[in-house]
Protein backbone atom coordinates (compact mmCIF):
# COMPACT_ATOMS: atom_id res chain seq x y z
CA UNK A 1 0.00 0.00 0.00
CA UNK A 2 2.88 2.51 0.91
CA UNK A 3 4.42 1.28 -2.71
CA UNK A 4 1.15 2.33 -4.14
CA UNK A 5 0.75 5.43 -2.61
CA UNK A 6 4.36 6.61 -3.29
CA UNK A 7 3.99 5.92 -7.18
CA UNK A 8 0.19 7.88 -6.87
CA UNK A 9 2.27 10.51 -5.51
CA UNK A 10 4.50 10.36 -8.60
CA UNK A 11 2.37 9.74 -11.35
CA UNK A 12 0.55 13.39 -9.52
CA UNK A 13 3.80 15.26 -9.16
CA UNK A 14 4.29 14.04 -12.73
CA UNK A 15 1.14 15.77 -14.28
CA UNK A 16 1.47 18.43 -12.14
CA UNK A 17 4.51 19.13 -13.33
CA UNK A 18 3.43 18.93 -17.11
CA UNK A 19 0.90 21.25 -16.34
CA UNK A 20 3.11 24.06 -15.50
CA UNK A 21 5.14 23.28 -18.31
CA UNK A 22 2.50 23.71 -20.59
CA UNK A 23 1.29 27.11 -18.83
CA UNK A 24 3.62 29.43 -20.75
CA UNK A 25 2.43 28.24 -24.11
CA UNK A 26 -0.81 28.78 -23.57
CA UNK A 27 -0.10 32.11 -22.17
CA UNK A 28 1.82 32.82 -25.48
CA UNK A 29 -0.92 31.38 -27.68
CA UNK A 30 -3.63 33.89 -25.85
CA UNK A 31 -1.67 36.87 -26.35
CA UNK A 32 -3.66 39.27 -28.46
CA UNK A 33 -0.32 41.44 -29.27
CA UNK A 34 1.34 38.62 -30.57
CA UNK A 35 1.22 38.22 -34.45
CA UNK A 36 -0.12 35.64 -37.06
CA UNK A 37 2.33 34.00 -39.25
CA UNK A 38 1.66 31.37 -41.88
CA UNK A 39 3.44 29.78 -44.62
CA UNK A 40 1.47 28.11 -47.09
CA UNK A 41 3.75 25.32 -49.17
CA UNK A 42 2.50 24.64 -53.19
CA UNK A 43 4.08 22.34 -54.55
CA UNK A 44 1.54 21.20 -57.08
CA UNK A 45 0.85 22.22 -60.78
CA UNK A 46 -2.72 21.89 -60.44
CA UNK A 47 -4.52 25.36 -60.89
CA UNK A 48 -7.33 23.96 -58.11
CA UNK A 49 -5.40 23.15 -55.66
CA UNK A 50 -3.40 27.03 -56.24
CA UNK A 51 -6.88 28.40 -56.10
CA UNK A 52 -7.51 26.81 -52.53
CA UNK A 53 -3.80 28.22 -51.72
CA UNK A 54 -5.02 31.82 -52.83
CA UNK A 55 -8.71 31.62 -51.19
CA UNK A 56 -7.07 30.38 -47.92
CA UNK A 57 -4.73 33.13 -48.32
CA UNK A 58 -7.58 35.98 -48.78
CA UNK A 59 -9.49 34.28 -46.12
CA UNK A 60 -7.12 34.01 -43.49
CA UNK A 61 -6.41 37.91 -44.03
CA UNK A 62 -9.89 38.67 -43.87
CA UNK A 63 -9.96 37.18 -40.53
CA UNK A 64 -7.48 38.72 -38.90
CA UNK A 65 -7.92 42.43 -40.32
CA UNK A 66 -4.73 41.88 -42.63
CA UNK A 67 -2.32 41.49 -39.54
CA UNK A 68 -1.35 38.41 -40.21
CA UNK A 69 2.04 37.83 -41.91
CA UNK A 70 1.46 35.27 -45.13
CA UNK A 71 4.11 33.49 -47.24
CA UNK A 72 3.23 31.27 -49.67
CA UNK A 73 6.12 29.07 -51.50
CA UNK A 74 6.11 27.25 -54.24
CA UNK A 75 8.59 24.30 -55.92
CA UNK A 76 8.53 21.73 -57.85
CA UNK A 77 5.88 21.20 -60.28
CA UNK A 78 3.83 24.17 -58.44
CA UNK A 79 6.58 26.53 -59.79
CA UNK A 80 4.98 26.76 -63.00
CA UNK A 81 2.14 29.01 -61.74
CA UNK A 82 4.51 31.61 -60.81
CA UNK A 83 5.57 32.30 -64.19
CA UNK A 84 4.91 35.95 -66.18
CA UNK A 85 2.11 33.57 -68.41
CA UNK A 86 0.20 31.63 -65.96
CA UNK A 87 -3.36 31.36 -65.66
CA UNK A 88 -2.32 32.39 -61.99
CA UNK A 89 -0.68 35.39 -62.33
CA UNK A 90 -3.24 37.84 -61.75
CA UNK A 91 -4.56 35.96 -58.58
CA UNK A 92 -1.12 35.75 -57.41
CA UNK A 93 -0.19 39.71 -58.66
CA UNK A 94 -2.99 40.51 -56.02
CA UNK A 95 -2.04 38.20 -52.74
CA UNK A 96 1.46 40.04 -53.56
CA UNK A 97 -0.36 43.38 -53.93
CA UNK A 98 -2.54 42.69 -50.38
CA UNK A 99 0.65 42.23 -48.71
CA UNK A 100 1.62 38.61 -49.43
CA UNK A 101 5.46 37.24 -50.06
CA UNK A 102 5.14 34.79 -52.96
CA UNK A 103 8.45 32.98 -53.08
CA UNK A 104 9.61 30.32 -55.98
CA UNK A 105 12.33 28.22 -55.39
CA UNK A 106 15.44 29.07 -57.10
CA UNK A 107 16.57 25.59 -57.00
CA UNK A 108 13.35 24.35 -58.75
CA UNK A 109 13.86 27.31 -61.01
CA UNK A 110 17.05 26.26 -62.26
CA UNK A 111 16.37 22.32 -62.89
CA UNK A 112 13.11 23.90 -64.89
CA UNK A 113 15.26 26.51 -66.82
CA UNK A 114 13.48 28.73 -65.60
CA UNK A 115 15.14 32.48 -65.52
CA UNK A 116 13.84 35.69 -63.13
CA UNK A 117 12.25 37.35 -66.65
CA UNK A 118 10.49 33.74 -66.69
CA UNK A 119 8.42 34.96 -63.69
CA UNK A 120 5.93 37.09 -62.11
CA UNK A 121 7.63 39.87 -62.02
CA UNK A 122 6.15 40.49 -58.38
CA UNK A 123 7.32 36.92 -57.06
CA UNK A 124 10.45 36.78 -55.12
CA UNK A 125 12.76 33.86 -55.24
CA UNK A 126 14.56 32.05 -52.67
CA UNK A 127 17.82 29.93 -53.15
CA UNK A 128 15.87 26.67 -51.60
CA UNK A 129 12.01 26.38 -51.37
CA UNK A 130 11.87 23.69 -48.55
CA UNK A 131 14.52 25.72 -46.52
CA UNK A 132 12.28 28.91 -46.92
CA UNK A 133 9.27 26.90 -45.16
CA UNK A 134 11.97 25.88 -42.58
CA UNK A 135 13.17 28.96 -41.81
CA UNK A 136 9.98 30.68 -41.41
CA UNK A 137 8.77 27.41 -39.25
CA UNK A 138 11.91 28.45 -37.07
CA UNK A 139 10.60 31.85 -37.05
CA UNK A 140 7.27 31.02 -35.40
CA UNK A 141 5.23 30.69 -38.84
CA UNK A 142 2.52 28.21 -38.75
CA UNK A 143 2.87 25.51 -41.79
CA UNK A 144 -0.19 24.95 -44.58
CA UNK A 145 -0.52 22.78 -47.56
CA UNK A 146 -4.06 22.75 -48.86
Amino acid sequence: MKHMNKMMGALLGGALMMGALALPTVAVAGNDKAQMKVVIQVSDANPATWSLALNNVKNFQAATKGEAKIEVVAYGPGIGMLTADSEMANRVSEAVDSGVKVAACGNTMKAKNLTKADMNAKVDIVPGGVVEIVTREMEGYSYIRP
